[in-house]
Order: structure tokens, then C-alpha cells, then sequence
């Protein structure tokens, strides 16, 4: 069943154009995750199929059978409730079989994966994380023909994180969301749609076979992009020659020189990647001690002095602490017992989950400039770094540089966030859930700058891809109020917990017996027949690859019908099967060969 048709979408935004002209479907059963920078307007484009907002031209038509819900980034209730009542009430009895005695024991099993344990809790008394669990629950509840979410791994921890990425891949509803989780985005989408310069790229497959093919994109495009250049030196050498020979070509070729200048233009600045890269102060000795700490249940004689070159990750469930663990670590907030002292050369740098010291009515580059004029990087001839300088490498245009601050999108807020604490040269860096809301392109720039980091880094996150890249050492708040440290990063950490729960199981006689491996198969060498398909298939593979080639060109390249999208994504899936089994058999024989 189709669920939508977009057509020729256009969006505009305070004079800013997100996308244009942009056309997509989609069928029952697929999971799109919709990808691009912060302010290229992905949340725009969900609320226009949602049906919440209007493009300035184009449609979507909907099927009338289909029914839709739709979670925002931070949804809202219209009034008083029990977080039990708004998620059984959203149950669509029409469409279900459930008794209400059934009802219940579902909704409160599914708010209980989602970390909310007080099913009978008002939901106006609760936190926007709390309320955000809540909506996803009541989404869920509903058992829509497609579900539309935006950031919904925000406020989750990884449990809940993991508890969701199971059940979206299990189900058989259409899914149409956004997010910053690249892991939850590869378990769960079947299609990847990325907006990026007021376009959109359809790119069937997985989020990492979407970076396959993104790849060989670009070094297609960094080819093509040479060829331009030479092609643009060879015209412009050309029109210089003087006002007659002006005269005498066609207009129209001095149009084309003028438009790819412009083009050159246009790439090289509004859309490179962010180069994050600012100096850091000299760390004393002392640091950060804090001495038996015991914080209320939360935490319970905790102890650590800091070394340069910390790389910790926080984790824990919601609630447990985390947050208050980093303004214990602050000095923002006393802890019941215990001693915290800070070194006198200390600069710490605290990200907070919310932004709230920005100047609405300011510009991007004021706001920055209130926290410093520039970082004195310490080394090299450009050792100072001014503020427009650290914004140009944030990705902020100069032209965005002088936007206040209202009209920025929510990501485009944070990484201004970012960019005020990192402007404050700090040699400790506290990050909160610095992951939420930021695009893949941020993530990354973020990533790389950590990355030389030499400071002490402490980061409370529920992005496991994110902890993965970033640090060394993991915090887990456990039971009883007790953080237990875990060598590795996140990975590390999950496989000594199934580890020790193995060992758990064995001892208990819970483990599986295990059957004797099969002995391996002898190789035989190819016959005649072998060999000939051997041979043919060293033929048809670079055709596959060729034809694979040419349907992601097609589908990349912004023209055609939703009906020639959804044609050429059967010829892709058909083209992609058929190279995998001609490479699968190629190496069986290859084997054998060898």
C-alpha cells in the first residue's frame, strides 16, 4: 500500500531556502531515516507530511486508509494525565483486539522499557525526558500505518535506546524519522534520504551502505570537480583574451563560465565540512579531586582524582545521577558528604543539555564574541583564533554569522552552544548528552576535535556510537548508588557485561551444550563446467557494478517521478542482488582456485 506521494516540495524559512522542488513516497513496511546538516530542514520536512505545517508549494497526497502519528522533539500534552491513561488511550480499538485488562499489562510493560516506572504519575509534573518516553509509548500505542519521529533516541537511555532500535525493527509499520543515533539509524532503516543543498538523494539500503555509496559519490564528484577546474582555468584563460574576442563568442558560453564560478563559489564555502580546532590552557598537577562522595541514593563514596588526557563515558539509566554527578564535579552543586577541590589552573568548559544563555536577540557571531574576541591557540603564526574565524570553522556562513539568533533551527542553537564553551579554551571539558539534536556532520567535526583533545574529558551520553570514538574509560552508575569503572570504551563494556553474564549462566548450568564443530569441507579443484562460470562471472560482475552505478546516478540525482524513484529502487534491488551472488560465487570458486 502506498502510505504518501510528495511532490515538487519547497520550504523556505526567514528568507533561508531549505529544500526545493524535492519529491519522495512511500510504502507500507519501509523505514526511512532522513539525514542532513542542522537548519537543511529535515524537522520542516516531517511536520509537512505530518500534515502540522504547509510547504510554500508542491503537495502531499496522503492515502485516505492510512493513518498517521507523528512525535516531535518535544511533544506536549493538551492536558492533566496519568502517563498510563495518555498511552492506553491512544490504543485504537478499531484497529486492535486487546481487552483492557491486556491493555494495561502492554502499556505498562512498554513505559517500563522506556524507563518510566510511575505509570500513574501526571505527565504535566513530569520532565520534558520523562514526557518524551511517555510520547514514544503512547506512539507506539497507537499502531499507526506510519510512524513519523523526530530525535526520538533524545532523553533515552542506552537500554531504552536498544529496547527501541529491537522493537522498530521488528515491526511491519511504515517509519519515517530522524536521528542522530548512527547505530539506532543502521539497525532500523531499510532506505536513507539525505537533504543537502536545497535537494534531496534517495539512497536505498542501510545507513552504512548509504556511506558506501556516498564514497564512491564523492570521489566520483571530487573527479568531476577537477575536471571543472581545469575546464573553468582553460575558459576564463579564453575570456581574458580582450573585449573582441568577448564580441565574437556566443553569450551564452560566458553564461556557462559565469554560473560555474559562482557554483565553485558556492561549494567552497556554504557547504564544507566543519574544521572544530582551538588551543587549549596548561593543567596544573591538581585538577579535579573529589574525595568519598555520597550524594543522597544517587551516589555512594564515590572517589577520583583527575590525570590529564581523562577520556571517561557516563552511563547509566535515567535518573540516576549522571547530570548531578558532573555539577558535584563542578562545584555547582555540594555533595552530602565528601570533598571536591579544584586546581587553580582549572578551566572548565560545561555543556549542558539545554542552551539557555543565548542572546535571541543577538547574532551568532555577538553571542560568540561575548564570550571571548579570541583564543590564543598557543603555537604556529596564526596562534590567535578570532571569534568570526571560529565560527567560519563551525560551519556557520558568513552570512549566518549575522542571523540572530531566533531564526536559528534547534541543532544550529546547540552547535552555537558548543562553540560558547569551546571559546572559553576550557582544559576540562564536561559534555551532558552532547549528541542531541546535532547533525552526522557535527557529530563528526566533534569527534575529530575530541580527538586532540588533551584536556580531562567526562561525557554523559547515550550515544553508543559517540562513546565508542571519544573515550577510554567507562563510569557505569550500578546499583546502590555505586560507579564502577570499566577499562574500554563502550563496546568494551558491553561484551565484559555479557561476559560476565555468561560465566553467570555457566555457573548456574544454564549454558547450551554445544554440538562439535563440523570438520571443514576439503576444496576440490574446478571442472570444466566450474571454471567457465569462473569466467563468466569475472565478465558480469563489472556489469552489475555498472548497472548499480547508473540506477544510484539516476536516483541521486534529483530528477524523475516518486514513479521513477520507486522503479528504479526495484532496479537497484534487483542489480544488487544479483552482484552480491555473482561475488559470493565468484569467491566460493576463487577458493578453490587458490
Amino acid at each position: 500500500m502506498t502510505l504518501f506521494s510528495a511532490t515538487d516540495l519547497s520550504k523556505s524559512y526567514y528568507e533561508k531556502v531549505l529544500f526545493e522542488g524535492i519529491s519522495f513516497g512511500m510504502q507500507s513496511g519501509e523505514r526511512i531515516g532522513v539525514i542532513g546538516r542542522n537548519g537543511a530542514g529535515k524537522t520542516s520536512l516531517l511536520r509537512i507530511i505530518a500534515g502540522l505545517d504547509t510547504p510554500d508549494a508542491g503537495e502531499v497526497a496522503f492515502n485516505r486508509d492510512a493513518r498517521v502519528e507523528y512525535l516531535p522533539q518535544l511533544p506536549t500534552f493538551e492536558r492533566s494525565d496519568t502517563a498510563l491513561h495518555a498511552v492506553t488511550s491512544a490504543y485504537d480499538q478499531g484497529h486492535g483486539f486487546l481487552e483492557e485488562w491486556e491493555l494495561e499489562t502492554r502499556a505498562n510493560r512498554t513505559l517500563g522499557k522506556l524507563g518510566i516506572h510511575d505509570p500513574l504519575r501526571d505527565v504535566h509534573i513530569m520532565s520534558g525526558g520523562q514526557r518524551k518516553r511517555v510520547a514514544i509509548a503512547r506512539a507506539l500505542m497507537a499502531q499507526p500505518d506510519l510512524l513519523i519521529l523526530d530525535e526520538p533516541t533524545n532523553h533515552l537511555d542506552a537500554v531504552s535506546v536498544q529496547w527501541l532500535q529491537d522493537d522498530l525493527q521488528a515491526t511491519s509499520r511504515g517509519l519515517l524519522l530522524v536521528t542522530h543515533d548512527r547505530y539506532f539509524l543502521d539497525a532500523v532503516c531499510t532506505r536513507i534520504i539525505e537533504l543537502d543543498q536545497h535537494r534531496l538523494f534517495s539512497y536505498d539500503g542501510s545507513y552504512e551502505s548509504y556511506l558506501e555509496r556516498k564514497e564512491s559519490m564523492i570521489a566520483v564528484a571530487d573527479a568531476t570537480a577537477d575536471h571543472q577546474r581545469n575546464k573553468l582555468r582553460t575558459e576564463l584563460a579564453w575570456l581574458q583574451k580582450g573585449a573582441k574576442a568577448r564580441r565574437t563568442k556566443q553569450q551564452s558560453r560566458i553564461d556557462w563560465i559565469e554560473k560555474m564560478q559562482r557554483e565553485q563559489k558556492t561549494a567552497s564555502t556554504e557547504f564544507r565540512d566543519i574544521d572544530i580546532e582551538v588551543g587549549g590552557r596548561f593543567l596544573g598537577g591538581k585538577i579535579i579531586d573529589a574525595v568519598d562522595i555520597t550524594h543522597g541514593s544517587m551516589i555512594t563514596n564515590f572517589t577520583y582524582r583527575a590525570a590529564p588526557s581523562n577520556r571517561i563515558g557516563i552511563i547509566g539509566a535515567n535518573g540516576a545521577g549522571k547530570t548531578t554527578l558532573l555539577n558535584i564535579l563542578n562545584g555547582s552543586i555540594r555533595p552530602t558528604s565528601g570533598h571536591v577541590g579544584i586546581g587553580d589552573t582549572v578551566t572548565i568548559g560545561f555543556f549542558q543539555q539545554e542552551i539557555k544563555d543565548l542572546d535571541e536577540n543577538a547574532t551568532v557571531v555577538t553571542n560568540v564574541r561575548d564570550i571571548a574576541e579570541y583564543i590564543d591557540a598557543g603555537v604556529g603564526r596564526e596562534r590567535y583564533i578570532s571569534a568570526k574565524e571560529l565560527c567560519d570553522r563551525f560551519g556557520f556562513s558568513s552570512k549566518q554569522q549575522h542571523a540572530y539568533v531566533h531564526t536559528l533551527s534547534g541543532g544550529e542553537r546547540r552547535r552555537l552552544g558548543l562553540l560558547r564553551v569551546l571559546m572559553s579554551n576550557p582544559n576540562v571539558l564536561f559534555l551532558d548528552e552532547p549528541t542531541n539534536d546535532f547533525d552526522l556532520v557535527t557529530l563528526s567535526a566533534l569527534e575529530e576535535y575530541l580527538s586532540y583533545f588533551k584536556g580531562v574529558l567526562l561525557i554523559v551520553s547515550h550515544d553508543r556510537a559517540f562513546l565508542d570514538k571519544t573515550v577510554d574509560t567507562i563510569w557505569a552508575f550500578e546499583a546502590g548508588g555505586v560507579i564502577k569503572e570499566y577499562p574500554g570504551n563502550y563496546t568494551t563494556y558491553l561484551e565484559k557485561l555479557e561476559a560476565r553474564s555468561k560465566k553467570s549462566n555457566d555457573d548456574r548450568g544454564d549454558a547450551p551444550q554445544r554440538t562439535p564443530a563440523a570438520p571443514p569441507p576439503s576444496k576440490k579443484k574446478l571442472n570444466f563446467n566450474d571454471q567457465r562460470e569462473f569466467e563468466q562471472l569475472e565478465r558480469d560482475i563489472p556489469r552489475f557494478e555498472a548497472l548499480v552505478a547508473d540506477v544510484e546516478a539516476k536516483m541521486a540525482s534529483g530528477e524523475g517521478s516518486y514513479e521513477d524513484h520507486h522503479r528504479w529502487a526495484g532496479e537497484h534491488a534487483e542489480a544488487a542482488r544479483n552482484l552480491d551472488t555473482a561475488m559470493t560465487r565468484w569467491l566460493e570458486l576463487s577458493e578453490r582456485i587458490a
